[in-house]
């Protein structure tokens, strides 16, 4: 085999993706940098047990492990930075307060994601921690959107869920680990006959809720409309639709439209309250994922209130229409005093100037530029390249 080919769902970044890319990191961390968020920069390579998501099958499937050789113990390659942001904040800063932070770096994942994803998605997120109410959830909220509409991805659908509503039934019929990993898979399908059979032996009102999540997904007003009537009047589950109300109102402003969907648990096994996703109509999958997450930094020593969103820059990529690129000013390759001077200057004002080391005129268009530094009347100007 070629040693130049890739593993499969493993590219590069060519130069226009990397430049693309790179001014959306650039503009998300400059927003979230003036809300107050501070950047951290996690290790890409961790024990095993500091990077998996407690009781989440799906993050210990995605993983790639080895051995370090130096200790002997199980290392793993982050497929997610959340848990480390979550370790940093419990250990590392330990702050009593609000702690805001932020991060951009590669993930690797066993499994691509979803369809034609790259299994090195360029991760970028935030999280707010040390508070527990509905504003930091807005808060989280309105960045995520804030960021898509930075990178000039626009006509975004947002989804809100609460696995609060799930998670009362749950507790409230005394449901055991095994029913309730199999109603979860049921109700992410949407799968009503599976969702029949299972609920059968429950209280008459849990059946009946439980039946009727999978029912309720669409417009955000219609939806919980519909749950207010069909739902028990337990306290979490009022709550919990309270919040979704009250975030469907606050961020309609933000969004081409906002669903609400009850059956949505993605994260559910560490997810303690709102979850949330951005949908494009050119992505098959979320385009930006978030949630609250208060019981994460249990397995750290230190559960804190929690809430983020994060996004792939890779994937967002992709949606983006085709630019004309901005071309350099090519300068020939000399030592003159008067040209050097020109070039930095040039560049100071923010110009590309490539200087042009083999002088063939044969290579030029190789070199990406419209322009030409030639010297006229003993000056150095610009002028339109002659091709």
């Amino acid at each position: 085999m070629p040693n130049w080919l890739l593993p499969e769902y493993i590219q590069d970044m060519l130069p226009e993706e990397a430049w693309r890319i790179e001014a959306m990191r650039s503009k998300v961390i400059e927003l979230l940098r003036l809300s107050g968020y501070q950047l951290v920069v996690p290790p890409l390579l961790e024990y095993e047990e500091s990077l998996l998501i407690s009781d989440s099958q799906d993050m210990d499937v995605r993983t790639f492990k080895l051995v370090d050789q130096l200790s002997g113990r199980t290392m793993a390659l982050r497929a997610d930075i959340t848990p480390q942001v979550a370790r940093i904040d419990a250990h590392l800063l330990n702050c009593q307060g609000v702690t805001r932070l932020c991060y951009a770096g590669s993930v690797l994942h066993t499994q691509p994601s979803g369809l034609m994803r790259t299994r090195e998605p360029l991760q970028i997120g935030a999280e707010l921690y040390g508070h527990s109410g509905l504003e930091s959830d807005l808060e989280v909220q309105r960045l995520m959107l804030q960021a898509l509409a930075l990178t000039g991805v626009d006509g975004v659908h947002l989804d809100l869920g609460h696995v609060g509503v799930f998670r009362a039934l749950v507790q409230r019929a005394s449901i055991g680990a095994e029913l309730e990993a199999a109603l979860f898979a049921a109700l992410q399908l949407k799968d009503v006959p599976a969702l029949q059979g299972l609920v059968a032996g429950l209280p008459a009102d849990v059946q009946a809720s439980l039946l009727a999540l999978a029912q309720l997904y669409g417009g955000a007003e219609e939806v919980l409309q519909r749950a207010h009537k069909i739902l028990p009047d337990f306290t979490e589950i009022r709550a919990a639709l309270n919040e979704l109300e009250q975030a469907a109102a606050h961020l309609k402003p933000l969004a081409q439209g906002i669903g609400v969907d009850l059956a949505e648990l993605r994260g559910y096994h560490y997810h303690s309250g709102m979850v949330f996703a951005a949908y494009h109509a050119g992505s098959h999958d979320a385009i930006a994922l978030g949630g609250r997450y208060d019981d994460l930094g249990k397995s750290f020593g230190r559960a804190r209130p929690a809430t983020g969103f994060s996004m792939d820059l890779r994937q967002l990529f992709g949606l983006l229409p085709p630019v004309v690129q901005t071309r350099g000013i090519l300068a020939p390759y000399s030592n003159d005093a008067a040209l050097l001077a020109s070039i930095a200057r040039l560049r100071s004002e923010g110009h590309a100037v490539v200087v042009d080391l083999l002088g063939n005129a044969a290579f030029r268009s190789e070199l990406n530029c419209d322009r030409e530094l030639i010297l006229r009347n003993s000056a150095w100007v610009v002028v339109e390249l002659d091709n």
